[in-house]
């Protein structure tokens, strides 16, 4: 990580992510395009890529938290994964990517889900109360008054605490302000209270380079 600097921190490859999950299928896509409806998105036992070109978000939180992920169909085998969870009262992205690959064993192929949205910077995708529990992210980030180190149960900005699997005494931070530019990142599921995507486009494929990164 590098320097923190109150109010104006650059960071690179920082482990935050600001991008909502994949929509698991054209339906919910759909219906979340045509206009803002609560959210809730994960791939079983899996991580997703996204990218996006510019996420602006107001009311940032983010602290560590333990996702359950079921890594099989039936729901019957799962396994506890460590997590940051970002958390923000409100965030617009710009052309925005999320892709998810899936082996499928009974047919020997692999097959790739891409969704775009976001791509016209006037309707940009809309979010609120977004909650994002993130493997891995690369980005140029911007931070307006900023506190790092600020206990979870402390926090006086972003949304309340999604739930009760946080880690306790972990890192945490806040910001009223975060701009993260040329985003690229993995993760396990993502929540909102309403989220808006303009202009979805969405398809599937056996093309790898449908991944988003």
């Amino acid at each position: 990580m590098k320097s923190q600097v109150r109010g104006g921190t650059r960071w690179k490859r920082f482990a935050v992510v600001m991008v909502p999950s994949v929509a698991a299928t054209a339906a919910v896509g759909i219906g979340l395009a045509q206009g803002a409806l609560a959210a809730s998105f994960s791939v079983s036992g899996q991580q997703f890529k996204v990218t996006a070109s510019h996420l602006h978000g107001e009311g940032f939180a983010q602290y560590g938290g333990i996702d359950t992920v079921y890594t099989s169909t039936k729901g019957d085998k799962k396994t506890q994964v460590p997590v940051a969870i970002s958390s923000f009262d409100t965030a617009t992205i710009t052309k925005m990517c999320q892709s998810v690959k899936t082996e499928i064993p009974l047919i020997n192929k692999t097959v790739y889900l891409r969704l775009e949205a976001g791509n016209n910077p006037k309707k940009p995708v809309t979010a609120e109360n977004l909650y994002i529990d993130v493997a891995q992210l690369d980005a140029d980030a911007r931070f307006e008054d900023i506190d790092i180190g600020v206990a979870v149960q402390d926090k006086s900005r972003g949304p309340a605490v999604k739930d009760k699997s946080t880690l306790p005494g972990g890192f945490a931070q806040q910001a009223r302000v975060a701009d993260l530019y040329g985003v690229e990142q993995t993760a396990w599921a993502t929540t909102a209270g309403t989220f808006t995507l303009n202009g979805l486009s969405m398809r599937l494929g056996g093309d790898p380079e449908m991944e988003c990164y």
